[in-house]
């Protein structure tokens, strides 16, 4: 669970968004206002900030600016209802880890403060991740099945690993894209081709899957045969 900071000038949603992480686990402190926020953020650092961008002293994109010249290293998910596509890529390229539309669910941002603190962490030692007759060496970008190597390209072989690093768990598209691929948005296209070339490389299909197994309409599963 995580120290947060959430940046929200409606009492109401303040209020409730509070409730909603505590009763999560989180630590909140939360302010109505950007200079707040600043000083905050300056004198406790949080693990994560929460960014609405319509403030009453200062727009949160300017908030955001002075936040990263503080620190460079505390992730900031922008929770706003501006969704134009330019603002999202502008705020996303000035240092926002990641960017919510309104109105969401407490479950969307309660997953993409998981997600953005689990790539935030410093990375573990690289493991040798092992399913059932499948090893993924991480260290040394090595796969073999069986014994037998197996070459992939650097996309697949990210994807592979992160898949493994997370077996017998299903994993969204959304969560692949944000993880593997770094992108805030996509299409399922791109995801789904890559998945098709390393069931090819793993010799198996789609219809006949024995580690990747499709779950229709949310995402994939790494597991070993059996």
């Amino acid at each position: 669970m995580a120290a947060l900071l959430l940046v929200e000038d409606d009492p109401l949603l303040r209020t409730a968004l509070v409730g909603d992480l505590a009763g999560r686990g989180h630590t909140v402190r939360s302010t109505p206002t950007a200079l707040e926020a600043l000083r905050e953020f300056g004198s406790n650092p949080p693990d994560l900030v929460i960014l609405d961008l319509n403030l009453p002293d200062l727009d949160g994109a300017a908030a955001l600016k002075m936040l990263r010249a503080l620190h460079q290293d505390i992730p900031v998910v922008v929770a706003s209802g501006r969704d134009r596509d330019e603002e999202v890529v502008e705020l996303l390229l000035a240092g926002a880890d990641d960017y919510l539309v309104k109105p969401f669910s407490g479950d969307q941002l309660h997953a993409r403060i998981t997600a953005v603190l689990r790539r935030s962490r410093p990375p573990d030692p690289d493991p040798v991740l092992i399913v059932g007759d499948l090893r993924v060496d991480v260290g040394r970008r090595e796969v073999t099945l069986a014994g037998r190597s197996i070459q992939l390209t650097r996309r697949e072989f990210d994807l592979l690993a992160y898949l493994a690093t997370r077996q017998d768990q299903v994993v969204t598209r959304r969560e692949l894209l944000s993880e593997v691929w770094e992108q805030a948005y996509g299409h399922d296209q791109t995801i789904d081709v890559h998945v098709s070339w390393l069931r090819r490389k793993l010799g198996e299909s789609a219809s006949e899957p024995r580690y990747i197994h499709t779950v229709r309409g949310v995402g994939v599963r790494l597991a070993g045969p059996g």
